[in-house]
């Protein structure tokens, strides 16, 4: 079997494991601290998505560990604003799935990139992520800060995940075999939420 197979197979399999988004509006999960840091792991989309941030920040090397994940918590923000505020982009469900699908595209091509296409491109998904939480959590227009601040930790702590599984790829014998079956996978993931 070639290498390609094997990377193909690997993500195959691993992208039938998805299952579908809940993080959208319509699912309401209140306004506490605790609400707020459990709403970004209850949809698959936000999770593969914030873990490959950092999983991409982490093959990116460099300030692009920092940089990359701070931009998409600091474009989040602004979107969890607008959403609470009614100006929210349309086509979330959308955004959120094309994240998925092109930072999964990202970490497959992660050693060509640059730090600035990779923070700019990161953080105009990260609108789309935002956007989602803030329609949720929004009471009156405004996302209670408690809220805010349980769904931005949830995010820093996945995107830690995501440079804690770089990192252990990293060690890996075919790092950059295994690299780019995770990011065919991610996408792949992002292709069936855009299709299903």
């Amino acid at each position: 079997m070639s290498r390609f197979s094997k990377t193909a197979l690997i993500a195959g399999a691993i992208a039938l494991c998805a299952s579908p988004a809940f993080a959208h509006p319509g699912h309401e999960f209140g306004h506490t601290a605790l609400q707020g840091f459990l709403h970004p792991l209850g949809g698959i989309d936000h999770v593969i998505a914030m873990i490959a941030v950092g999983f991409l920040a982490f093959c990116l090397g460099g300030r692009t560990i920092w940089t990359v994940p701070l931009a998409f918590v600091l474009m989040m923000a602004v979107g969890a604003v607008l959403g609470a505020t009614g100006l929210g982009l349309p086509g979330v469900e959308q955004g959120i799935a094309a994240s998925v699908l092109v930072l999964g595209m990202l970490i497959v091509v992660a050693t060509r990139l640059s730090l600035i296409f990779a923070t700019v491109l990161v953080g105009a998904f990260a609108v789309f992520h935002g956007t989602a939480h803030g329609l949720e959590g929004a009471t009156t227009g405004i996302v209670p800060t408690s809220y805010f601040l349980g769904f931005l930790l949830a995010t820093v702590m996945l995107h830690c995940a995501g440079i804690a599984l770089g990192a252990a790829f990293a060690a890996i014998e075919n790092r950059n075999l295994v690299r780019r079956a995770a990011g065919t996978a991610v996408g792949l993931t992002g292709l069936m939420m855009i299709v299903g």
